[in-house]
Formats: structure tokens, sequence, C-alpha cells
């Protein structure tokens, strides 16, 4: 559900000035641990550490992300992949017997 109209998007303000006292094309990497902070214009260009429960995941934002969220572009689960003894026949190439 999203926020209210009238009310705007959320953005912390801290990480908007931390940004600013970058200069364009700095490649520090500034951690951040709100990921409900929505992506703005000014926070194209620069690397942002989005932390996702165990470590900062660095993101380059582009302008295709304005309007997301930057927890979007830090996945806080690890897909291993389904399991079995079937799955692991099959990851070695050899034919899967019943």
């Amino acid at each position: 559900m999203s926020r209210s109209l009238k009310k705007g998007p959320y953005v912390n303000e801290r990480i908007l000035k931390k940004l600013k006292n970058l200069k364009a094309g700095d490649k520090t990497v500034i951690k951040v641990w709100d990921r409900a902070c929505t992506i703005t214009p000014e926070m194209v260009g620069f690397t942002i550490g989005v932390h996702n429960g165990k470590q900062h995941i660095p993101v380059f934002i582009v302008e295709n992300m304005v309007g997301h969220k930057l927890g979007e572009f830090s996945p806080t689960r690890k897909f291993v992949g389904h399991g079995g003894k079937m799955a692991k026949e099959q990851a070695k190439g050899a034919p899967a017997t019943k």
C-alpha cells in the first residue's frame, strides 16, 4: 500500500544531507539502514550501502530507480535452490532414477 499523496514520499533527510556533502561522481559508499526511504533524483549517481540484516549491499543509484525504495535493491533472503535427491543428481548431470 502506497503512502498518502498529501504526505508525499518518505525520504530520510539525513541521507540527503550526507549526499549533499559529497561531490558528484564520488565513489564513497554511504551506509544506510533505512530500507523504507524512497529514492529521489538527488541520489542518482551515488553508491549507497543498504543493510539487508547482515551486511551492507552496495547499490549504485541510476535514473530508473527513482521512486522505488532502497530496500528493493538489497535482498534479505538468499535462495540456495530446491533440494532433494533428484535435484542433486540433475546438478551432477546424471540421469535421475526413481
